[in-house]
């Protein structure tokens, strides 16, 4: 009975790791706008930016938001902000996207 009870420990505990190392436990937001370091050009709250001309991220439409953020990831848009970004969404997964996008979308602007 014992045996089983590890083996049964074991597999509970591999499957939670493959989990958190998928990027399962990725969808909160919030905490990776400030792991990826959105924040530091685009202030903690999403509004109080590093300078005037980086845009307010706080409440923009969520789908808006990553696909600005796919396009800058794969150059479909670049001009002379997007340099500075490509590099850090060359840190960000689509699925990481898609929760920062949700994030800012909830917030208010």
């Amino acid at each position: 009975m014992l045996k089983l009870k590890t083996i049964t420990l074991t597999a509970v505990c591999a499957m939670l790791g493959l989990g958190f190392a998928s990027g399962v436990a990725a969808a909160d937001g919030a905490e990776l706008f400030k792991t990826k370091t959105c924040w530091s050009c685009h202030g903690k709250d999403a509004k109080t930016l590093l300078m005037p001309m980086y845009p307010k991220l706080a409440g923009q439409s969520a789908e808006y938001a990553f696909n600005q953020m796919k396009d800058i990831k794969s150059g479909a848009r670049n001009n002379g902000q997007t340099a500075a970004m490509k590099g850090v969404m060359g840190l960000v997964s689509e699925d990481e996207m898609k929760a920062i996008a949700d994030w800012l979308g909830s917030l208010p602007k």
